[in-house]
């Protein structure tokens, strides 16, 4: 059993256990629970009424959040021709090809996006080992194949969340920074919120949404209210 710090226990007593709160009072609680001294990272998790087996009931998405997401991505790009200075341009931390794979297959994971021109697929393929486990793999579906690879690496420099449900049937993400001005704060957290509700898959019976929270890199979870 993990033991609980003086100040996780504290911190917990000031938390509603099982009472849900409208999201602008569940973001002044969480703001409550600022005493770190670093910017803690602000998370949301849904529970949704899914069947994660089934291939029909799969929640994925991206979503770029009004507010961004605190800090900057790190972002490589695979590419060539005038896709290398189509990403540099755009901000893109890292660009090449097979050079670049081989600092990857060598444990270099220092980056939080990797995107790929499909022209490049076939460098980036035999990354799926070391991408996959730690999501980072560059997928269609994702958005992060692309020939606008331009487009995509602004879009993650501004604040851009990809998320898949779990095993469970649970999303999350995170959000922002508890030093966000809580209006700002909750603006990001209604944004993916409603995108999540409005991804339900036409299998799904019965109720979808069955549960939001909160919490920072270092608190206790706060109930929130369906939006």
């Amino acid at each position: 059993m993990v033991k609980q710090s003086k100040r996780m226990k504290a911190l917990a007593e000031l938390a509603p256990s099982k009472t849900a709160l409208p999201l602008d009072d569940a973001v002044a609680m969480l703001k409550k629970f600022n005493t770190t001294k670093f910017d803690q990272s602000v998370e949301v998790a849904m529970r949704l009424g899914i069947d994660a087996k089934q291939a029909d009931q799969i929640v994925r998405s991206s979503i770029v959040l009004p507010h961004g997401l605190g800090r900057t991505l790190r972002v490589i790009v695979f590419a060539k021709g005038d896709k290398v200075d189509e990403a540099q341009e755009a901000g893109a931390d890292e660009v090449g090809g097979p050079e670049l794979a081989e600092r990857i297959k060598g444990g270099w994971t220092d980056f939080d996006v990797c995107i790929a021109s499909p022209d490049m697929m076939g460098v980036v393929g035999p990354l799926g080992r070391v991408l996959g486990p730690r999501g980072l793999m560059p997928s269609p579906r994702a958005g992060t194949v692309t020939p606008d690879v331009g487009k995509m690496v602004k879009e993650y420099k501004a604040g851009k969340v990809e998320f898949r449900n779990d095993s469970g049937g649970n999303v999350h993400a995170v959000v922002g920074k508890l030093s966000f001005d809580t209006p700002k704060l909750a603006e990001n957290i209604r944004t993916f919120v409603n995108h999540v509700v409005g991804l339900k898959p036409s299998a799904v019976k019965g109720q979808y949404l069955k549960g939001i929270a909160i919490s920072a890199t270092m608190s206790p979870s706060v109930r929130v209210q369906p939006l």
